[in-house]
């Protein structure tokens, strides 16, 4: 039995090498994995010794021969092949170990294109896809993970066909990720990103109870092990809905650095939002916006559930909590709680990957684009039109109606107090609409909202949005502009004593 090691990520290398070797395997390395299992006395063979050919130009060709890729692709149980094998002196390998040159740690830390070539693999990729070929006759390793499962299968009589396929799967799914890697870097670097082939690879992280719906299967992929990292179930399994609405609330309430805020969502739709001086207190004032909506809802919380902000919320059903840290005393608060699900970041403060490129499915394909991000000037960039202006409370209320709005679905208009969202209207086919149903809200759920300042993610275009605004008490607002008839929509926020801010932006959430 023979086993080729060639590996970039040298981790467990040698442990595995030496488990095999008391397996009775014979050792084949090349270059670096050679020098490292020979220093730590497994008697391995070099590569060299079995092409015949030393490596050549400068590492780029040492396994590209017959006698490694026919050592690896004939099949042992088809005469003609075994016949070849023996004409021409090549000895069969029955294990390959290879993981592959790190591009994408290359592109993170250099822009050096020759350096980036010269870490584009060629070899493992041939071999890797040689052993998947040939599943049949050889075990295909390219995760170090798997290292100890592998010891284990060949020890105890667990090397089995359906073994080696599980293995060649993941093999396909290694090489398919890393050339995807390299094809998108490159259509990033000389393309704008926009090639004529865009590959999305994610790995996934769990499966979920089911899709949107009991018929659907579902499960969540993830970038760069982002939820792996900062995602921890500590209370119930998170469903598919779970995590498109755990999105929405996360991305609205990491929006604020290390302010105290909450966001409270029920169908990816905030229906709470408060920053104030304590999280209970954010709590009670985002629960306040609109209680009806708030049960059975996902609560997003930046920063710790302790055991006070755990009972507060215990007194109504939410289906889903998700904080930056939660402690143990705030868990043991839902213990007898069966349907609660809780998530915690195991961080001081929620964090967001900040994805570059957003991507949605449509029937036949999907769109594909930069992702959409509030910088952090634009609120304090954004020009007064009006005669009057916002004084500093009214200017705090229009940066959080307005990151809000942003990342709300569209039309939508935000009404924030004093800190607190106290309305909302969104995903309506009008802005006049999602003005005045949020208004109507308000005043079902008893909200005072005068005085309070106004956002909206795109242009009004009309001034009948800010007539009925300065109807209801508002004396802020910030949009993005860019309406035929801003004219008529600044001489309204002047008729009635408004202060109006355009940053010039708009923020579409479709």
């Amino acid at each position: 039995m023979r086993a080729l090691i060639s590996v970039s990520d040298k981790t467990g290398i040698v442990e595995f090498a030496k488990s095999l070797q008391e397996l009775s395997y014979e050792i084949i390395s090349t270059g670096g994995t050679y020098k490292l299992l020979k220093e730590n006395g497994i008697d391995a063979v070099e590569i060299s010794e079995v092409t015949k050919f030393p490596e050549m130009f400068e590492g780029r060709v040492k396994t590209l021969n017959p006698y490694i890729h026919g050592g690896i692709l004939h099949r042992r149980d088809t005469p003609s092949h075994v016949d070849t094998a023996k004409e021409y002196g090549i000895n069969g390998i029955d294990l390959v170990c290879v993981n592959l040159y790190p591009f994408k740690e290359t592109i993170a830390k250099t822009d050096n294109f020759d350096e980036i070539i010269e870490n584009i693999d060629i070899g493992g990729p041939a071999m890797v896809r040689s052993a998947a070929k040939n599943f049949q006759d050889v075990i295909i390793v390219t995760d170090i993970c798997d290292y100890d499962l592998v010891i284990d299968r060949l020890k105890n009589g667990g090397n089995t066909v359906e073994f080696r396929r599980d293995m060649m799967i993941k093999a396909y799914e290694h090489t398919a990720m890393y050339d995807a890697m390299i094809a998108n870097y490159m259509n990033s670097r000389f393309n704008n990103g926009f090639g004529n082939k865009q590959f999305i690879v994610g790995s996934k992280a769990f499966d979920t109870r089911y899709g949107e719906n009991p018929h659907q299967k579902g499960a969540l992929y993830e970038f760069d092990y982002f939820f792996t990292t900062n995602f921890k179930a500590l209370k119930g399994e998170a469903s598919f809905n779970n995590m498109t609405d755990i999105n929405a609330a996360v991305k609205i309430a990491a929006s604020f650095g290390e302010a105290n805020a909450v966001c409270i969502v029920k169908h990816a739709n905030p229906c709470g939002f408060a920053i104030k001086d304590s999280l209970i207190e954010s709590y009670m004032y985002a629960l306040k916006c609109d209680t009806l909506s708030a049960y059975g809802g996902v609560v997003a919380i930046n920063g710790t559930l302790d055991e006070i902000l755990a009972n507060k919320i215990n007194e109504i059903f939410v289906e889903v909590i998700v904080a930056a840290n939660v402690t143990e005393e705030a868990l043991k608060v839902f213990e007898n709680k069966k349907r609660i699900k809780i998530f915690s970041q195991e961080s001081r403060y929620l964090v967001l990957n900040n994805d570059l490129y957003g991507f949605k499915h449509i029937d036949g394909g999907f769109v594909y684009q930069q992702s959409d991000s509030i910088d952090e000037k634009e609120v304090a960039n954004a020009k007064r039109q009006s005669k009057r202006e916002a004084n500093l409370n009214e200017m705090m209320d229009l940066e959080i109606a307005y990151k809000v709005a942003a990342l709300t679905k569209s039309n939508c208009v935000v009404y924030v107090k004093d800190g607190a969202m106290v309305a909302i209207g969104m995903g309506m086919t009008s802005r006049v609409d999602a003005a005045k149903a949020a208004i109507l809200k308000a005043k079902d759920m008893g909200i005072d909202i005068s005085g309070s300042a106004l956002a909206s993610e795109a242009f009004f275009p009309f001034r009948d949005s800010i007539d009925a605004a300065a109807s209801a008490g508002v004396k802020a607002i910030m949009e993005p502009g860019g309406s035929i008839r801003d004219d008529d929509v600044i001489k309204a926020a002047d008729e009635h004593g408004m202060a109006l801010y355009f940053t010039g932006i708009r923020h579409f959430l479709h």
